[in-house]
C-alpha cells in the first residue's frame, strides 16, 4: 500500500510538472494560450486522480498491523478508505468545474492581450474591432457578426506585418459544410408532429449560413411532458405521503444574484415561496 500510494503521488507530480514545462516552453502566446485552454484543467483533473487514489491508498494502511484475519474490520477498513479517496476526488472535480475556471480565463486573458513581438522584433499594437476588418475576410466578419468566433489582430506599424489570432466568440454556431466557416446558426423552428400523452413529438431547426447563405435542416424530438409533470404540487404530493421530511430546501441559481438557498419547515410555506417568486419574476 505505502509503495502504490508513493507511486499515485509522484505520477500526480510528475503529470504536473510535466503540464508546466510543456506550457512554459511554447514561446508563442497563442499557441500557449491554446494549449492551456485545451489541457489544463484535464491535466489537473488526472493530477487529482492519482491523489485521490493515493489518499485511499494511504488511509486503508490505518490498522493495518493489526489485522490478523479477514472479518468485520477489514470491509469497515476497505469502505472508509474508498470514502476517502472518493471524497477527494470528488471535491478536487468540484474545484476544476466550478471554481478554477475563473482562474484560468483571468491567465488565458493575460495571454491573449500580452503585446506582441513582430518577426523583426518590433512591438505589435493591437487594432479595434473598426481597423481590424480590413485585415479579416468577409467569412471572418460573419463569424463575428454570429458571435461565434473572434479574431484579433496585431500589425507592426513600422514593417506592416499583420498576424491573426482566432478564438472562440461567445454563441455558438456550427460549422458550415459549403464554406468552411463556424457561421451557421438557426433562423426558424418548425413543429412537424405535435407531442401527444403517448408520443414524443418532432421539431425542425432550420439552419442558414450568414457568409454563404447556404442552409441545413436538422430533426429533434420534442418531450411530451408538460408542465404539469414539474409542478410543485406533484411534489407536494409526494412530500406529503413521507411523514420522515421535516424540511423543504429550495436552491435558486440565477444570472444576477447567483446562488441563493430557502429553507422552510413545511411544503406549503415553499409552495407559497414559489408562486410569489413566480408572480415577481
Amino acid at each position: 500500500m505505502w509503495i502504490g500510494g508513493i507511486i499515485m503521488v509522484a505520477a500526480g507530480i510528475v503529470l504536473f510538472i510535466a503540464h508546466k514545462v510543456r506550457a512554459l516552453s511554447i514561446s508563442d502566446y497563442k499557441a500557449r494560450y491554446d494549449f492551456l485552454n485545451a489541457r489544463e484543467i484535464r491535466t489537473y483533473k488526472m493530477v487529482f486522480l492519482c491523489f485521490a487514489i493515493a489518499a485511499m491508498l494511504f488511509i486503508n494502511l490505518y490498522g493495518a498491523n493489526k489485522l490478523n484475519e479477514m472479518g468485520v474490520w477489514f470491509f469497515v477498513r476497505l469502505f472508509i478508505s474508498l470514502a476517502g479517496g472518493t471524497l477527494v476526488g470528488y471535491v478536487a472535480y468540484l474545484i476544476m468545474d466550478y471554481y478554477y475556471p475563473t482562474i484560468l480565463n483571468r491567465k488565458l486573458k493575460k495571454l491573449r492581450y500580452t503585446p506582441r513581438t513582430s518577426s523583426a522584433g518590433n512591438p505589435m499594437r493591437l487594432l479595434s474591432e473598426e481597423e481590424e476588418d480590413v485585415h479579416l475576410e468577409e467569412g471572418m466578419q460573419a463569424e463575428e457578426s454570429a458571435f461565434s468566433m473572434d479574431y484579433d489582430v496585431w500589425v507592426d506599424e513600422k514593417t506592416g506585418e499583420v498576424k491573426i489570432e482566432k478564438y472562440q466568440g461567445h454563441l455558438e454556431a456550427l460549422k458550415c459544410n459549403s464554406c468552411g466557416f463556424y457561421t451557421m446558426q438557426v433562423v426558424r423552428e418548425e413543429i412537424v408532429t405535435p407531442a401527444t400523452a403517448t408520443a414524443p413529438g418532432e421539431l425542425i431547426k432550420h439552419y442558414q449560413c450568414r457568409y454563404c447563405k447556404s442552409v441545413r435542416a436538422t430533426a429533434f424530438n420534442i418531450s411530451n411532458k408538460g408542465p404539469e409533470d414539474y409542478s410543485l404540487a406533484n411534489l407536494k404530493s409526494g412530500f406529503r405521503k413521507n411523514k420522515n421530511i421535516d424540511m423543504v430546501r429550495i436552491e435558486i441559481h440565477s444570472n444576477t444574484t447567483g446562488k441563493k438557498f430557502f429553507e422552510f419547515d413545511s411544503t406549503e410555506q415553499a409552495r407559497k415561496f414559489l408562486s410569489e417568486y413566480e408572480d415577481k419574476g
